[in-house]
């Protein structure tokens, strides 16, 4: 089965098809999220899959220590920068959460990385925050495209966005009480 991707909050048309490999990658990704609130960080997780579909690398959030560069995204794109060849690096997709952040994106567009799917945006994450009274940002919002022109970017995925806010709902209420 291959679920068309949602229209993206700017009102762009999905460029490619999310597939049952793509929706299983992503799945695995909200899982990791939800691995890394379980430990005390925010919800994040990252799946880095080769041009062959397989799972080379997976990493969650670990900021909890303070160090808020500490994204899956991040990680993966200096594990792909020492591990991977550029041919490599370049038919790899990167199967996230939530939308990379700017930080993310430059990483992932200077390493050289392809494909990027995620399951929730960045704007939905801003809306959500800002839904719950959290602080904003420090860093703006940027979508994907805007700091890595023409890469292909899919997402988001409406039932796995639902998750995704699910557990930003959790790490909310776990950071006010």
């Amino acid at each position: 089965m291959v679920a068309e991707a949602a229209v993206y909050d700017d009102g762009r048309e999905p460029t490619t098809m999310i597939s049952d490999a793509d929706l299983e990658h992503l799945r695995r990704a909200v899982e990791l999220a939800a691995e890394g609130l379980e430990a005390g960080d925010e919800p994040f997780g990252s799946v880095l899959v080769s041009g062959d579909g397989t799972v080379l690398a997976e990493d969650r959030n670990r900021t909890a220590d303070g160090d808020q560069t500490r994204h899956p995204e991040f990680e993966l794109a200096r594990w792909s920068a020492t591990n991977m060849t550029p041919e490599e690096r370049a038919v790899a997709t990167v199967y996230t959460s939530g939308e990379h952040c700017p930080m993310c994106s430059a990483a992932h567009g200077w390493v050289g990385l392809g494909r990027i799917v995620y399951a929730s945006s960045g704007e939905q994450l801003s809306t959500w925050r800002a839904e719950m009274g959290s602080p904003a940002s420090p860093v703006r919002n940027l979508p994907i495209r805007e700091v890595v022109p023409g890469l292909v970017v899919d997402g988001p995925v409406p039932d796995l966005a639902n998750r995704v806010r699910e557990l930003q709902r959790r790490h909310h209420n776990a950071s006010t009480s």
